[in-house]
Formats: C-alpha cells, sequence, structure tokens
C-alpha cells in the first residue's frame, strides 16, 4: 500500500512525478532542487545557499510525512561540479543531529532547470 505524499511548503513537481511516496514504512523523496516555494525563485547564489534550499525542500517533506532527518537512512546527492563537494558537505551536515545516512555523490553533466545540486531521500518511520 502505498500513499503520496506532497507539503505545500516544497516546489510542485516539474513533471508527472509525486515530491514523496510513502510505501509501509518507508517514505521515498524525490530529488528537491533549490526553489523556494513561497517565492517560486530558483535559488542560484553561491553553491552554500543552494544546498540549504534544497534541504529546507527535503525537511518540508519529511515533516509532512511526520519524520525528520533523524529518520533518514539514505540520501543521493547530484552535483554539476565535484569542485563544489567541500561546501555541499558542510551545509548538508548540518542537518544531521545525530547519526548520518548512507549516501553517494555522483556528478552528472546536467540537472533540472540548469541547478548546481539536486538531493533525494529514503526514510523509515
Amino acid at each position: 500500500m502505498k500513499k503520496i505524499v506532497n507539503s505545500e511548503k516544497a516546489p510542485a513537481p516539474i513533471g508527472p512525478y509525486s515530491q514523496a511516496v510513502m510505501a509501509g514504512d518507508t517514505l521515498y523523496v524525490s530529488g528537491q532542487i533549490p526553489i523556494n516555494q513561497a517565492t517560486g525563485e530558483l535559488i542560484s547564489g553561491s553553491i552554500q545557499e543552494e544546498t540549504h534550499q534544497v534541504m529546507r525542500n527535503l525537511q518540508y517533506i519529511l515533516e509532512e510525512a511526520g519524520l525528520s532527518f533523524d529518520h533518514v537512512v539514505k540520501c543521493s546527492i547530484f552535483v554539476k561540479d565535484m569542485g563544489n563537494f567541500v561546501e555541499i558537505n558542510q551545509v548538508y551536515g548540518e542537518y544531521f543531529n545525530t547519526q548520518a545516512p548512507a549516501r553517494e555523490t555522483v556528478e552528472v553533466a546536467r540537472l533540472p532547470k540548469d541547478v548546481n545540486v539536486e538531493i533525494s531521500c529514503i526514510a523509515v518511520r
């Protein structure tokens, strides 16, 4: 049994997918990019600002499902430039207060809306 999870605080999907899907006790969150839902604005300042917005979008979706970053067991980070790894990693780490989840970081040629970072996650209740 699956349930679609959507937060009005996070950006609406830009394609035929859901923000997240709860299947049993597991939440699968689609990749988030640095769009501020309140303004509709794509954040394109520093890589740190972009990463904070992505993490806030993930947080909004987790909260909508009654979860937090403490429930996250796996993240996937996609970046346009691995040269930004240190800055992204520093911001990302601020959101995990306890044990960090499993993760991979992959450099890709291009991301939706030409952003520099996209992150998805899996969380367990």
